[in-house]
């Protein structure tokens, strides 16, 4: 590069670099600006909404509106200085750009030999140059000192404590909601009011007062003990109940302990903790969690999911078979968590009580959103992959932050997570195109990766003895070891659209869409059996008691002996069509149906 090539390429960098940093400067005034002129802490309302809560300081929704005005205080003040900080990043870089390409500038002009006669008004005119140059760097910096000068820090002005009690806690997630209901401490219990979150089934009232048991620790012996999300225990399809009912009629009502009307409808499946059974449904109209006696099928209370910030005016258009609440509930016996296609994610207390609530956006998602939830170590796991990415994250189960998020290098999928342990440490699995992944529970941190799915992957994985077992229709099923990240065997003779894998005990069982249900060999892959039901197969299928429960769509359920050859028990009708996984609990079935929830057994 010659001399006259460095003038000018420095000369273009130093032009851009001060308009850059001019730009910057000229941004953050502005953001002065518009923040002196609407000032978020002076707010009219909120200074109606304090005088009104000195002369009603019990009055609960005065709180829940001032808990509101905080939040949007606080957001705006993160916002404003992560934009001050942001500017000044860019102004020092700029400012650095500019301060190079000046130096470079000069040196290479010095060494330009300069001409035998130099005329007066050429001198004038480089001085002058060189004057020009100084005082448009020194007017940038003075705009930049004068926006980070004029910024101001409004949290330091405002006190929330004026208006709300000295215990409330405030979320510092953007868009979470945290419902304080207020609390009288025992020894043994903790009295919880309800304040506008949930009602009893067919109840209008929006008040009332019930005893929370003590704080639940969650260990693998008292999940194996419920059904406390889809395909039970860690996600997996393997229940570790006893006698288990295989014969029963819905249309007779031969060995139907109850059955109890849904009010709205919903593709998810059942989820138990203790003497109580969790499921969703919805319209378009509102999102509901219905909570029901075990022993009797009674309806005990409906949580709403409404009044949430973020989330659509009008829910997302999904396909028929899919709908707004495809996916399955999870409990850890504090709560119940669920979430909709609306992007809407909500926690109750066991009484029906609102604990938080907060909307993860819209998924982009052409079916509908339906995987489903998981939880373990007080963390909510939700896949997250849409149109726009793949993405899982972690939620704090007592206030609904944010414990970690992980972008993925996946495309959209309708697959749920799934719990394993390896080495003695818990790992999500997911699956998606083009990937079958695990994950750090703890830290989100990615632990393995293989590319081998690929189409619009629906069914979950299935895992045993170190073993993840992937597929999908149109692509292949894989059996991938863990431990040494290598891929055991591979076929692509029958493979699931919808349903999950199982594994257990040495074999694999997959359903397809068409109606076979075919078994394998975990280790080596050899097929050793296969039946055609002729039926639509969208449930998965799930062990319980030395047996497989396979549900086609017609709600028929099928039980197998569990075992290298191909034994058919039973073939029980529920008496509507049902295309959901079972739940299984102290010698009872439950399923959900079309229309009911049926509990199965004696």
């Amino acid at each position: 590069m010659t001399s006259n090539d460095k003038i000018k390429l420095s000369q273009n960098i130093a032009v851009i670099a001060g308009i850059f940093c001019s730009v910057v400067a000229l941004l953050l005034l502005l953001n002065f600006w518009q923040i002196s002129k609407a000032d978020p802490i002076k707010s009219k309302a909120m200074e109606v909404l304090v005088e009104r809560l000195k002369d009603d300081p019990n009055n609960d929704g005065l709180k829940a509106e001032i808990r509101n005005f905080d939040l949007l205080a606080r957001k705006a003040y993160f916002n404003s200085q992560w934009q001050i900080q942001t500017g000044a990043v860019l102004l020092i870089l700029g400012a650095i750009v500019l301060a190079f390409a000046l130096r470079v500038y000069y040196s290479a002009k010095a060494k330009i030999e300069v001409p035998d006669t130099v005329l007066e008004n050429e001198i004038t005119s480089r001085i002058l140059a060189q004057k020009g140059i100084i005082i448009a760097g020194a007017a940038v910096f003075i705009l930049a000192f004068a926006a980070s000068f004029a910024s101001v820090n409004y949290l330091d002005k405002y006190n929330i404590e004026v208006a709300v009690a000295e215990n409330e806690q405030q979320p510092v997630d953007e868009g979470i909601q945290v419902i304080d209901v207020g609390s009288a401490k025992t020894d043994s219990a903790q009295a919880v009011t309800s304040v506008d979150s949930a009602s009893p089934v067919g109840s209008t009232d929006s008040l009332k007062t019930e005893v929370a048991p003590a704080a639940v620790v969650l260990s693998a012996q008292n999940i194996k003990s419920n059904h406390n999300s889809f395909r039970g225990p860690f996600g997996q399809g393997v229940s570790y109940q006893k006698n288990i009912p295989t014969q029963w009629d819905g249309a007779t009502g031969t060995n139907i302990a109850w059955k109890t009307a849904i009010p709205k409808h919903g593709y998810n499946s059942p989820v138990i903790w203790g003497d109580k059974i969790y499921i969703s449904g919805s319209d378009n109209q509102s999102r509901e969690v219905y909570c029901f006696d075990r022993a009797t099928g009674k309806p005990l209370w409906t949580g709403k999911a409404d009044n949430i910030q973020g989330s659509p005016a009008n829910p997302p258009k999904v396909t028929a078979d899919t709908g707004l609440s495809a996916p399955t509930l999870a409990t850890d016996g504090n709560h119940v968590y669920a979430i909709f296609a609306t992007g809407d994610v909500i926690a109750f207390d066991m009484n029906g009580t609102r604990v938080w609530v907060r909307n993860l956006g819209v998924p982009d998602n052409h079916y509908g959103h339906s995987s489903s939830l998981i939880v373990w170590d007080n963390k909510l796991f939700i896949q997250y992959d849409t149109n726009r990415g793949g993405k899982v994250l972690a939620l704090n189960t007592a206030t609904g932050e944010t414990a970690w998020e992980k972008t993925r290098s996946s495309k959209i999928s309708w697959a749920s997570p799934v719990l394993a342990q390896v080495d003695g440490k818990y790992q999500l699995i997911l699956t998606a195109d083009p990937i079958v992944a695990g994950y750090d529970i703890k830290t989100g941190e990615e632990l393995w990766q293989i590319k081998c799915m690929m189409g619009e992957v629906g069914p979950s994985v299935g895992f045993a003895d170190g073993i993840v077992i992937a597929a999908n229709e149109y692509a292949k099923m894989v059996a991938i070891d863990v431990k040494t990240k290598a891929i055991l065997w591979e076929a692509d003779e029958y493979l699931p659209e919808a349903s999950s894998p199982l594994a257990y005990n040495g074999l694999v069982v997959i359903a397809t869409s068409y109606g076979i249900l075919a078994c394998y060999d975990l280790k080596i892959g050899e097929k050793y059996w296969e039946h055609d039901v002729g039926k639509t197969l969208y449930s998965s299928p799930a062990y319980a008691d030395g047996k497989i429960f396979m549900m086609d769509n017609d709600g028929v359920m099928r039980v197998y002996e569990f075992g290298k050859e191909m034994k058919l028990i039973s073939e029980n009708k529920l008496g509507e069509k049902a295309g959901t996984t079972p739940a299984f609990a102290n010698g009872k079935i439950y399923i959900r149906g079309d229309k009911n929830l049926y509990c199965i057994g004696n």
